[in-house]
């Protein structure tokens, strides 16, 4: 009991995954949906495969697409998204997978959900899907936007067992990481407890929720096991489970995670240890990444190639961090308007090259992973912004992915920031865009895609990609 009278969850972590087993049995993988032919991506050393041949990913993010599929009226600028990048030869988008508290949340307040809003999501991976496209699924934000990690502070301090109200309280307090842990895997709790001399055995099963009702001595407690929830769901359109669906790409931990609070790094990296080992004890089919910006530790031998001194205090470090046995490939994100407020454009471009070719080296040389740069955007908020230099940057890291690939090196992809689609200006900001509003930007893309795709083989490709670059 906390000191408001709260009634919190007791049940282990045991109790939970003997439930799971009890409703879906051994968990064997469901067929997939008729014509569906997706299998899993996989990984060996730092590259990427996919049906025995190696993968290089072109693609993007649009975060909004959840949000964008609640509404009937609204969905159909979803499949248009969808439909728009498998026509650019595009194959994986990334999007959220979590909204935590506020307006239409997924998560209410800690392993309360709304089924309503995780039908949209399965919409999206739905048609995700149908349209060929993979999805790379964030489990939630550093940042504020859609709840993130201040929201499972803010509930903590609410309840009465948060240990701060630090944001940072979110990597160390156990009561916020078991709030995690249950938002990725299930949840079960005693919601009452009553005094008899005759308990009643029994149970009264019930979507989504199983009460069962057992005798301990003289006292009768009804324990309350709840649906499984984030990698145990089962999607209610394709009736394939999340972690059974090949048509997630992969997992990312938690978008662009900080811990200032500890810049030795020790914090972040012993709850990415912990969080990564967890996801991977429920979840082997699917790839995992962190979600890092990139940046160095203070100890990183290349604390130098940072933007600023201030980069290697947020308490990340790239190699230590993406060096966990669990994590599958690293990610990296680019943004030189946020990290320069003083150079211009030619100089942001060659820091950019010199940025990306050191992780692509940290991962050819010392970690022998994959490195995805997943999230590349140039804001058009620059004093000195002209349209034309988007695609000057874009085709500077494209470029140099292009030329890892084709040496069969570790630099796999990148998901440029953002797409979007005519009607949804509330979800852009000054990186995003609609490709084919800007003819240049809709043509690299596509020569990307194709570039790409012929160090694969055309052979090996199918549909959109195969007739667009023979």
């Amino acid at each position: 009991m906390g000191g408001n009278g709260v009634l919190y969850p007791i049940l282990g972590f045991a109790s939970c995954v003997a439930f799971i087993y009890m409703s879906f049995g051994d968990l064997k993988l469901s067929s997939l949906p008729k014509g569906l032919s997706l299998s899993f991506v996989e990984r060996n050393g730092s590259h990427f495969i996919l049906d025995g041949k190696p993968l290089y990913v072109n693609g993007w993010n649009s975060y909004w697409l959840m949000a964008h599929s609640m509404d009937e009226n609204s969905r159909g600028r979803v499949s248009a998204m969808l439909q728009a990048g498998a026509k650019m030869g595009l194959t994986v988008c990334r999007t959220w997978a979590f909204n935590d508290g506020g307006y239409e949340a997924l998560q209410i307040s800690p392993g309360q959900f709304d089924e309503r809003v995780f039908q949209a999501l399965d919409y999206v991976i739905a048609e995700a899907s149908r349209h060929g496209i993979r999805l790379l699924l964030s489990l939630v934000n550093n940042l504020q936007a859609y709840g993130g990690k201040t929201q499972y502070v803010k509930w903590a301090w609410q309840e009465g067992i948060g240990l701060s109200s630090s944001n940072d309280s979110f990597f160390f307090d156990p009561s916020i990481r078991k709030y995690f842990k249950n938002y990725v895997l299930c949840r079960g709790f005693v919601s009452s407890e009553k005094s008899s001399k005759y308990c009643p055995l029994g149970s009264r099963p019930g979507p989504p929720t199983t009460e069962v009702i057992v005798s301990q001595g003289e006292f009768c407690l009804l324990k309350r096991l709840l649906s499984p929830t984030v990698l145990t769901r089962k999607n209610t359109i394709t009736g394939i489970g999340y972690r059974n669906d090949p048509t997630i790409f992969a997992w990312e931990l938690i978008n662009e995670p900080r811990c200032m609070s500890d810049p030795s790094g020790d914090t972040l990296q012993e709850w990415i240890e912990e969080m990564t080992g967890f996801i991977k004890s429920i979840d082997k089919n699917h790839l995992l990444t962190i979600g890092l910006e990139g940046f160095y530790g203070p100890k990183s031998p290349k604390s130098a190639v940072n933007p600023g001194e201030w980069a290697s205090t947020l308490g990340s470090d790239f190699v230590r961090n993406s060096n966990i046995t669990n994590v599958d490939f690293t990610s990296v994100h680019i943004y030189p308007d946020h990290w320069f407020h003083d150079l211009g454009f030619e100089e942001k471009q060659r820091y950019v090259s010199k940025w990306v070719r050191s992780h692509i080296e940290d991962c050819d040389k010392e970690l022998k992973k994959p490195v995805m740069f997943i999230e590349y955007g140039l804001s058009n908020q620059n004093k000195d912004f002209q349209a034309s230099q988007r695609e000057q940057f874009y085709r500077t890291i494209l470029d140099i992915i292009y030329k890892s690939a084709k040496k069969k090196g570790s630099g796999v992809g990148a998901l440029v920031w953002q797409f979007l689609v005519e009607g949804i200006e509330e979800y852009n900001d000054d990186f995003g865009l609609v490709p084919w509003e800007t003819p240049s930007i809709h043509k690299l893309t596509i020569q990307q895609s194709c570039r790409l795709a012929r160090i694969q083989g055309l052979n090996q490709q199918t549909g959109n990609l195969k007739q667009m670059c023979s």
